[in-house]
């Protein structure tokens, strides 16, 4: 047990230690109650002098100092000098002074009382014996035995470069972390210009930010412990108001936490005091795990921010990712658990992740493994998935299409994620996305054939929702918006996808917009417009002009998905990234205007030939805004004139509104609905909508 007095003592530290004013920008020295040290150590626990010598010789190698407990002949208090001590091999210790030459203090009038040794969760106090001592050094005898006093709950770990700033209210305060453990921290600030700590308010909650070269690592609401007095600068020990914190909204569909044999393991440096931490993963899904901690030794602090984590699986497999503490939940005197939720990563490192716990509920799942390229094709053909009417357009092109594949697939790009369903090296069912925009990524390549008795289509449908479950939240995967095309008549595809729409009726979570598909053929070539009509690249009035029509004939998000005013430059851009990884990927919208009205807006998409096999990324999409407007022959014009960048023979066009063909006389092929769904507004409710499909998360 911890005495009364032994708890004051410990407040000393940080509540009753000061500066003596004259030394503030000379000595790094202390006060203390001399009186709370003597009564702590009635119930001190003895430390003999063997282990004294190794933690004076571990302090030294590390680089550490002691504090030297000297008395000022003229006052009660002791005064609390900072040393570095030499190599010790037995009762005799030499201690440099840190602060360097203390010649002008006149240590000669000092009466040296014992050395202090703070580990971070306890005061060692050494009694010993002055040998000699100047402006320098000193050098003492210990002696035989040590008491460790104010024995702390947890260990409190000393901190470097690390900026802090406490906001109350108007009044503000700026400076450092000087110490923290797992319940609380220590800074020392001073407040703004024109500002006063007599605005601090003790009694009330401050926010407080730590930051690492300006990247914060720490936000959140603090209770005030103790703080020194000084008006000028001052030390204030804080904790947090809460042991959890919610990062995101609440979802009420989550991915199961697993416990994985062999255990995977984390390791990070940890953002306050720079040492390297690991800990056993308790339990992990793709959005998070939680980890066990000895009360004592515990570093996790809820709301602390780790960028540079690692994820450890089976002694080779790394997965880095940025996390945040969320709680911290005490289960027993000596042992805690601390969830962390998973804010970024890497989205090769997140498939690597979800491949990992989906296999390991249902060995048959596989999420963007190198997959054998003929067994893939055997089953695009076998499930009708390659029909001949699709197969014609394209079989010339058969051998690109193979190349383009094998990089998809085997070289697993950041672009794409594959996800099969696979018994015995045979594929029995198979889903897959594309990144196709900025923001948005295409569902695509859905089939499936029969397995004993499973329902495969349903299987790799899991599999797709349980990934899409924790990845949007994830910057890096740049996944705000979800989409996918479908037949309408498709009945069990509209019901996954269109039926949520319907039932939702809010096409800012979840819309539908019909296109009607043909072939547009390169053999003719329609030369010259009629006077009065131009082409040219859309400026920013004109797609304001589209918006409005789109909002008021459709509502949905096609707009917002195609980001086509705010198309990203640079070498974050998709485009570029594409590039990088040896693909091609482009669109570019353009304005068909008649005397200056606009009739019809066309996005001409680019990407390699079979990225998507129905070609819906390698397309020429129309918005037509004016249906009477508008003569087919003009818009003919108008694809002839955009086609020159394809290779292909027959170029794929989507138009809207869908019948706009039939009113000009046109055949229609067939009509394909484009389903987007908004995955930060209607991604948890479409979750909870799949479950009705057997698509049970849980």
């Amino acid at each position: 047990m911890i005495s009364k007095k032994s708890a004051q003592f410990l407040s000393l530290e940080v509540g009753s230690l000061k500066k003596p004013a004259a030394e503030q920008s000379l000595l790094p020295m202390w006060l203390f109650r001399q009186q709370d040290l003597l009564d702590a150590l009635e119930n001190a626990q003895k430390v003999n002098h063997q282990d004294l010598i190794n933690k004076l010789n571990y302090i030294h190698f590390m680089g550490d100092s002691i504090y030297v407990n000297l008395r000022h002949p003229q006052y009660e208090e002791g005064i609390l000098f900072k040393a570095n001590p030499e190599p010790c091999m037995g009762l005799e210790v030499t201690c440099r002074w840190t602060a360097g030459n203390l010649s002008g203090l006149k240590l000669e009038n000092y009466q040296f009382r014992n050395i202090i040794i703070a580990d971070g969760q306890s005061i060692i106090l050494v009694p010993a014996t002055l040998k000699h001592m100047d402006g320098e050094s000193l050098s003492i005898d210990l002696s035989e035995t040590g008491y460790a006093i104010g024995l702390r709950r947890a260990r409190r770990y000393d901190c470097q470069e690390v900026t802090a700033e406490l906001i109350q209210s108007g009044f503000i305060a700026t400076g450092v972390l000087l110490d923290f453990n797992s319940l609380g921290f220590r800074i020392k600030v001073n407040p703004g210009i024109a500002s006063s700590f007599n605005w601090l308010n003790a009694d009330q909650h401050v926010t407080i930010h730590l930051y690492e070269n300006r990247k914060i690592i720490y936000s959140g609401f603090c209770r005030v412990i103790r703080q020194t007095d000084d008006q000028v600068e001052r030390e204030i020990v804080l904790v947090p108001v809460s042991d959890q914190i919610r990062r995101f909204k609440s979802k009420e569909i989550r991915n199961v936490r697993q416990k994985l044999i062999p255990v995977p393991t984390i390791s990070f440096n940890h953002p306050l005091c720079r040492k390297r931490i690991q800990r056993e993963v308790y339990d992990i899904s793709v959005s998070g795990f939680s980890v066990h901690e000895k009360t004592a030794e515990g570093v996790l602090m809820p709301g602390m921010v780790i960028s540079d984590l690692t994820i450890h699986y089976v002694g080779i497999l790394k997965l880095k990712c940025t996390a945040q503490v969320l709680y911290r939940r005490e289960e027993d005197e000596n042992r805690v658990l601390c969830g962390l939720a998973i804010l970024d990563m890497d989205v090769n490192d997140y498939s690597q992740l979800s491949h990992i716990l989906s296999h390991a509920s249902d060995p048959c799942t596989h999420i963007s493994k190198d997959v054998d390229m003929d067994a893939l094709w055997e089953f695009f053909f076998d499930t009708n998935f390659l029909y001949p009417q699709k197969y014609s357009h394209f079989h010339s092109h058969r051998e690109v299409f193979k190349e383009t594949y094998k990089r998809l697939y085997q070289e697993s790009p950041e672009i794409a994620r594959h996800f099969t369903y696979e018994q015995d090296g045979r594929i029995y069912g198979h889903i897959s996305m594309v990144r196709a925009y900025e923001r948005g990524w295409l569902i695509h390549h859905y089939a499936a054939r029969p397995m004993e008795n499973k329902l495969v289509g349903f299987l790799v449908l899991k599999q797709i929702m349980q990934y899409l479950n924790g990845i949007y939240l994830l910057p890096s995967a740049k996944m705000d918006y979800l989409m996918t095309y479908f037949r309408p008549e498709n009945k069990i595809v509209s019901r996954v996808f269109g039926g949520y729409a319907m039932e939702v009726k809010d096409p800012q979570k979840c819309s539908v917009d019909v296109f009607s598909y043909l072939f547009h053929s390169m053999k003719s070539r329609n030369g010259l417009f009629p006077e009065g009509w131009t082409l040219k690249e859309c400026s920013a009035l004109e797609l304001w002009e589209l918006e409005l029509f789109y909002k008021h004939c459709s509502g949905g998000l096609l707009l917002h998905a195609l980001g086509l005013g705010s198309k990203a430059h640079g070498e974050d851009s998709l485009r570029m990234i594409y590039k990088k990884l040896g693909f091609k990927r482009d669109w570019t919208a353009y304005s068909l205007i008649y005397r200056g009205n606009l009739k019809a807006v066309l996005v001409v998409n680019q990407s390699d030939l079979g990225v998507n096999l129905s070609e819906l990324l390698n397309c020429i999409k129309v918005l037509v805004i004016d249906t009477e407007g508008l003569p087919h022959d003009v818009l003919s014009i108008a694809f002839h004139q955009l086609t020159d960048i394809y290779q292909m023979g027959e170029i794929p066009v989507l138009i809207y509104p869908s019948d706009y063909l039939e009113t000009k006389g046109i055949a229609c092929e067939k009509h394909y609905a484009l389903w987007i769904l908004n995955m930060s507004e209607g991604g948890d409710q479409y979750l909870k909508y799949m479950q009705r499909f057997r698509v049970k998360l849980k």
